[in-house]
């Protein structure tokens, strides 16, 4: 009887010679090479449907980068190159909507071009490097410098104080009206500047923390809330632009005023009339040029402009100015809020109630206080107050 691995063995050759016969494997002798064999050429190339077919040297054929879908399908079946490069050149395809309601309608990809701050590249592209490689790291330092430096100063000069006492005679610096315009336009700017800053940089501090869902959640009402927001605050600026147009006519000392910064560093108080050189700067600059250049981007993005064909390059271009224009318009409100609130002793009560006591008139607007005095200026321009709560002229 024979041994257990002698029969397994004997059952292995049997096997193997049954194969061999049958043409699986070819039967080999270890007694001299083979010699080398040219390789075979087939003319109609690769056949198989199989991608995994395709062989390494397919892009060595013949006019391989000009080879249409058909030519390419047979040397490396399942590879649509030769489609979408005509994509990407922006080959206009077939489309159902009209051209002149969707004129790019049959362009997957947006022809090259070179926005500021971009490679030579398809639009769509050079739209997020400039988005995400400028306007989200460089904006939102710019942000955080702001804050940061109005942090230092109110820590280490402390809000501007009022030097005198209180007399308690009190002059109207805001009328019931002109305090409504602008807390109308405060409020829809804290929503706007709210909601724009968590949709352009709140994955970077607020998805981390609160999870997808609810992040997806919180920018979707805020989305919601900036759309509604940004006609209300264009309605508030145009009356705030009108309301205050007289009082914010530049001239020779609003020059000084900045010259001298104020009197911020220095410390003393720099004259000025109803508003000073800062203030009148910031409703030139930011209530006006930059009020001009958000809305009407803004409205474009909401399409709201009628007659006008929101492309995907329209809203792209839309999309920078707009938002070059709110970071610069946000950095200069954030310094006018700051002395509007905790900055400056008394103004935040001057907005609020309309009236400020005729020592922090004359510390800070001193040629509005002198004007009061001389009688060029009404000290109550709306309903009258008790005697001993006006200034005695």
């Amino acid at each position: 009887m024979q041994h257990p691995s002698r029969q397994l063995s004997a059952l292995l050759l049997s096997a193997c010679a049954a194969l061999a016969g049958s043409g699986v494997f070819a039967q080999t002798t270890p007694a001299a090479p083979v010699a080398a064999t040219a390789p075979v050429t087939n003319a109609g190339a690769i056949k198989g449907a199989n991608i995994f077919d395709v062989k390494p040297d397919a892009n060595e054929a013949p006019g391989y980068a000009t080879q249409t879908n058909a030519e390419r399908a047979k040397v490396q079946p399942g590879n649509n190159a030769p489609m979408w490069r005509q994509v990407g050149a922006g080959v206009t395809g077939n489309s159902s909507l009209p051209k002149s309601q969707a004129p790019e309608a049959g362009n997957l990809i947006q022809p090259f071009v070179q926005y500021p701050g971009s490679r030579l590249t398809n639009a769509g592209e050079a739209w997020r490097q400039v988005r995400n490689d400028w306007l989200i790291p460089y904006g939102g330092a710019m942000l955080l410098i702001i804050l940061g430096a109005i942090a230092l100063f109110y820590t280490t000069k402390g809000p501007i104080q009022q030097h005198g006492v209180d007399t308690g005679k009190k002059i109207e610096r805001f009328t019931a009206f002109e305090r409504s315009a602008h807390w109308s336009n405060a409020i829809a700017f804290c929503i706007l500047g709210i909601s724009g800053i968590v949709m352009a940089f709140g994955k970077f501090f607020l998805l981390p923390v609160m999870g997808l869902t609810l992040f997806g959640w919180l920018t979707y009402a805020l989305k919601n809330m900036h759309n509604f927001a940004g006609p209300v605050f264009a309605v508030s600026l145009v009356v705030i632009f009108v309301t205050f147009l007289r009082d914010n006519i530049p001239n020779r000392d609003d020059v000084i005023w900045l010259l001298k910064g104020g009197g911020l560093l220095s410390g003393k108080e720099v004259p000025s009339h109803r508003f000073n050189g800062g203030e009148k700067l910031v409703f030139w600059g930011g209530v006006f040029f930059l009020g001009i250049v958000v809305v009407s981007s803004g409205f474009v993005l909401d399409k709201l402009l009628p007659g006008l064909v929101y492309e995907r390059g329209t809203m792209q271009v839309a999309h920078m100015i707009h938002a070059v224009a709110t970071l610069l318009m946000m950095a200069m409100f954030i310094g006018h809020i700051y002395i509007g609130t905790i900055g400056m002793q008394g103004a935040y009560q001057g907005m609020r109630t309309g009236y400020v006591d005729e020592t922090w008139a004359r510390e800070h607007h001193e040629y509005w206080y002198n004007d009061i005095k001389a009688g060029k200026i009404p000290a109550q321009r709306t309903e009258p107050v008790p005697p001993s709560q006006t200034v005695q002229i």
